[in-house]
């Protein structure tokens, strides 16, 4: 039975509203975290499918959509705060991108569920270990690679905090790929993937991992986002509170992480690395649509 214009819109009222408060607190954690929320937004989309009609692929696209908001605005703020390593930022950018790409390719090759789950209790793993603030790990190779190419980065930012930190250029290049592979094979945010390796495997301070890994979904966001809307799958009706609410909480998360010390960044960080990696399991194993 199709449903006139006042009862689409007393249905898709309440559905609206809940959409803004809960992106709202997505963009907080989102951009504290420097994770793009697409985990916690699409399950809230598919409840949106189950009232309204909106079918998966359309729960991804308009999440992906979404994500460009989240990035754009905590960028904004982490821009005035000067915490992005905006050369660090733009080569993930160069690796995530194709990766991206080849990660949606592979999906048409390989049996993604096993891999999800898998990758969902590496997550898990990696989420303990930031929560309990284990000591840094750092593999031989990596130590071999920044001490034979050593590029050392400093950051003043706008309060005068120095931030100061080894990285390899090569080191660079592969995290991108495989954050950008592991957000198109597996359908989560690239920051996922990013920050944890960013922190733990090279120990560039948090707050620049964070700052650093929105700036970079800007452009892997955009890249999703045009494909997601040359296939139609990005919903308007729903797409604008989202954006509303994520714009605003992002900004609002990004100003609360620089009172966040750094051990507790990365224990809010962990916290929500956790719920990614149940998620996943759930996803792939198919407790949830």
């Amino acid at each position: 039975m199709e449903i006139s214009s006042e009862g689409r819109w007393r249905v898709l009222l309440p559905i609206s509203v809940l959409l803004l408060v809960s992106s709202f607190c997505v963009g907080v954690i989102a951009a504290m975290t420097g994770v793009g929320g697409g985990v916690f937004i699409v399950p809230l989309l598919t409840l949106g499918y189950f009232l309204d009609g909106l079918d998966p692929q359309q729960a991804v696209g308009t999440s992906t959509a979404t994500i460009v908001f989240t990035s754009l605005a905590s960028t904004l703020v982490y821009y005035r705060q000067k915490r992005i390593d905006y050369k660090m930022g733009l080569i993930l950018a160069t690796t995530t991108v194709p990766g991206s790409s080849l990660g949606a390719y592979l999906t048409s090759l390989v049996s993604n569920e096993q891999l999800g789950i898998i990758f969902g209790f590496f997550i898990i793993l990696v989420s303990v270990q930031m929560i309990f603030s284990f000591n840094n790990f750092k593999s031989s190779v990596s130590k071999r690679e920044i001490n034979s190419k050593s590029w050392r980065r400093r950051l003043v930012d706008s309060k005068g905090v120095v931030f100061e930190y080894e990285m390899s250029v090569a080191l660079c290049f592969t995290m991108g790929f495989l954050g950008g592979l592991a957000s198109g094979f597996l359908g989560i945010g690239g920051g996922s993937v990013l920050v944890p390796m960013m922190n733990l495997m090279t120990g560039i301070p948090m707050h620049v991992c964070v700052a650093t890994s929105m700036f970079v979904m800007v452009f892997t966001s955009l890249s999703g986002t045009v494909t997601h809307l040359s296939l139609g799958n990005v919903n308007l009706e729903y797409v604008v509170p989202i954006i509303l609410g994520v714009s605003f909480g992002a900004q609002l998360g990004a100003h609360v992480s620089r009172k966040v010390s750094e051990k507790n960044l990365k224990r809010i960080f962990g916290t929500v690395l956790l719920l990614v990696g149940v998620t996943m399991i759930q996803k792939f194993l198919g407790l949830f649509p």
